[in-house]
């Protein structure tokens, strides 16, 4: 990410739906520290007003409280939009399967809506928040995006869904779009609280509260972690690249390196351990593995970095303390 990437977008209006959610608000934060307009489209059903709280008075910032569920909202927000960044989804592979009707309604319905939005408004080029949850129970790794396997959950299935709806807008109506499968990511604003939190800032809380974190099996499971600030490359990336070969695809946004579950664990204790010594001496416990949950998750980034000049400059080492450093400032 580039300041004259950056200077590209200059006196475009740029629409984040999902703005005010974790991945959303630093998009929304990143542009606007560079002058650039931002919609920000939020229902707040799990995004956070705290989040966006910062943009309120600067005035390239305008928040419509709306669902991406009802069309007209859509609409509304795509007025005069140039690109879209679409995160609005709902997360979590267990919550979708407590209650997949809900699931596929807002990342199904929902993005078939904003599609239709940005094609009427006659947006330049629609960015999705795509999943690592497509590649299912396709075994290889690294995950490479043109080879998947069967979905293991309806989340997964809504977000494969996504992928086909992105590719029949392109065929049918010349709309460009760019999918961007996101790798487990973490960073500064990801929520601790609530049953479907991100393992992440659920450890780092139990850790803080001084509870012991609870690892889903015997901590081997491993994913390819990816701090947020790769993620907001990757997106400033999609939105600035000038090459037709990179439009109307999709991309693994990782780091390109798996952490098990109980590394991961012990990382975060050996971080937070500086801020505060009793934490090193917490036991990590287990439990059964969770339904629907793959083994292991590592991605190719050839393809991003080859088309998408993508570099992530965050390891899971070097994220990790970057998050820490803030959860430890913000949960207290």
């Amino acid at each position: 990410m580039t300041g004259q990437q950056l200077n590209a977008l200059q006196g475009k209006r740029i629409l984040i739906t999902g703005g005010a959610g974790f991945i959303g608000s630093n998009l929304c934060e990143v542009l606007l520290d560079n002058n650039i307009k931002v919609v920000c489209l939020d229902n707040f059903s799990t995004g956070k007003r705290i989040n966006i709280a910062p943009f309120f008075n600067n005035s390239n910032f305008e928040l419509i409280e709306g669902d991406i569920r009802n069309l007209d909202d859509c609409h509304k927000a795509c007025v005069d939009v140039n690109y879209v960044l679409h995160q609005a989804a709902l997360g979590s592979v267990p919550r979708s399967i407590n209650d997949p009707i809900t699931t596929n309604d807002v990342n199904v319905s929902g993005f078939l809506n904003m599609l239709v939005a940005s094609r009427d408004a006659g947006v330049k080029r629609f960015i999705y928040a795509a999943s690592s949850s497509t590649y299912g129970d396709h075994e290889a790794l690294p995950k490479v995006e043109d080879t998947i396997g069967k979905p293991l959950s309806p989340y997964a299935i809504t977000k494969y869904v996504n992928e086909l709806y992105a590719d029949i807008f392109y065929s049918t109506y010349k709309l460009d779009t760019i999918g961007l499968r996101y790798f487990n990511v973490f960073g500064k604003r990801q929520d601790p609280n609530g049953a479907y939190a991100a393992v992440i800032p659920k450890f780092v809380q139990q850790f803080v509260d001084h509870e012991s974190p609870i690892i889903n099996g015997d901590g081997s499971y491993s994913r390819d972690f990816t701090y947020i600030d790769n993620v907001v490359q990757m997106n400033i990336n999609a939105l600035t690249i000038d090459n037709s070969k990179a439009l109307n695809t999709v991309y693994n946004v990782a780091y390109g390196e798996r952490t098990t579950l109980i590394e991961l664990a012990t990382l975060l204790k050996k971080y937070l351990s500086k801020f505060d010594e009793d934490i090193k001496d917490i036991e990590i416990k287990h439990r059964d593995n969770r339904i629907g949950d793959i083994p292991h998750s590592l991605a190719s980034i050839d393809k991003a970095k080859q088309l998408l000049n993508y570099n992530p400059k965050y390891d899971i080492s070097s994220g990790l303390k970057e998050a820490v450093n803030w959860y430890w400032e913000n949960l207290k």
